[in-house]
């Protein structure tokens, strides 16, 4: 009993959520899947997979470079802070599904997430 607590409680640490990123032509050509750790964001997730989601800010909510739609599992987040809800009001191709990946820290279950064609950052720095 005691040892499949511990299998649990090991999973339950490094495993939270599952993201599908949709195909993007630059960033992630044939899309990705990939799992976030407790309390990562999916920006975060993100980069600790390869995919280079800008981040002009360094991921502080001062910006829209991280912007994302979330297809599927929007309604089982958080909802965003009156910040966040601020800062999107100035990204590129904005819908009512829309997220900053930086402050978008999603628990338990599946997600499916698509990067925008182009964001307001006037020059991309390979972070």
């Amino acid at each position: 009993m005691l040892k499949q607590f511990v299998v649990v409680a090991k999973a339950s640490l490094f495993s939270m959520a599952k993201i599908k990123m949709l195909p993007h032509f630059e960033l992630c050509p044939d899309g990705a899947e990939f799992e976030t750790k407790k309390d990562e964001s999916i920006c975060e997730a993100a980069l600790r997979n390869g995919i280079k989601i800008e981040h002009a800010c360094e991921m502080s909510c001062a910006c829209t470079t991280c912007h994302v739609i979330v297809r599927e599992g929007f309604d089982s987040l958080e909802d965003a802070s009156e910040t966040e809800e601020d800062m999107l009001d100035k990204a590129w191709g904005l819908e009512s599904n829309s997220r900053l990946s930086c402050q978008t820290v999603p628990d338990e279950g599946d997600f499916t997430v698509e990067l925008p064609k182009y964001t307001i950052n006037q020059v991309s720095e390979d972070h």
